[in-house]
């Protein structure tokens, strides 16, 4: 079978995921996408509006993805142990994915980040917070704290921070979950 007659909008969704993770997600192009099918880039354009929908839809799948490891994780955990496991979850995803994770992190507009699995993903890290006890405002920083840490250290990571020193990055990935388990049980405290 040619890869033109298995043409849909999912299989044109996935090969850019996979472009993605390959070449980065900025070499996600109508163009680059059409070398790879081998197809013509007009053929494409009707299963996509053009390169930045292409993206957001690369960056809808990998929300998805994530929200989905992501629950499989956090099941039957609480406290320290969630935030370990939705750690990991994104460390291992950026690790495996680096093209999807920097979609997951695309800016979207208002109603696609709305109708994403990016608020599942929040009420996700909600979740794992709910033993801590935190009542508003400090829920909504503890999110944004766990949301910075992880995202922080991966780039770090991936950009190579850790690769020239001691402790290794996996030292301080444990110590920094250990302080946040500590901090948040210490602000369910006061």
């Amino acid at each position: 079978m040619s890869i033109r007659k298995g043409l849909s909008a999912d299989r044109v969704v996935a090969a850019a995921a996979d472009l993605a993770d390959e070449a980065g997600l900025a070499e996600v192009t109508l163009s680059a996408l059409a070398r790879r099918l081998d197809v013509k880039p007009a053929s494409l354009y009707s299963h996509v509006a053009g390169s930045d929908d292409l993206r957001t839809r690369v960056a809808l799948l990998a929300l998805e993805d994530l929200a989905v490891r992501a629950a499989e994780a956090l099941a039957g955990r609480s406290g320290g142990d969630a935030l370990r496991a939705l750690g990991e979850v994104h460390r291992a995803y950026a690790a495996t994915h680096p093209g999807r994770y920097d979609a997951a992190r695309l800016r979207l507009d208002t109603g696609t980040a709305a109708a994403s699995a990016g608020p599942r993903l929040a009420a996700m890290v909600r979740a794992a917070l709910a033993g801590y006890r935190l009542g508003e405002p400090d829920e909504t920083h503890a999110v944004r704290l766990v949301g910075s840490v992880i995202h922080g250290f991966v780039d770090l990571e991936r950009a190579g921070g850790f690769d020239h020193s001691a402790p290794a990055g996996q030292e301080s990935w444990d110590r920094i979950l250990d302080s946040l388990d500590t901090t948040f049980a210490g602000w369910g405290a006061s």
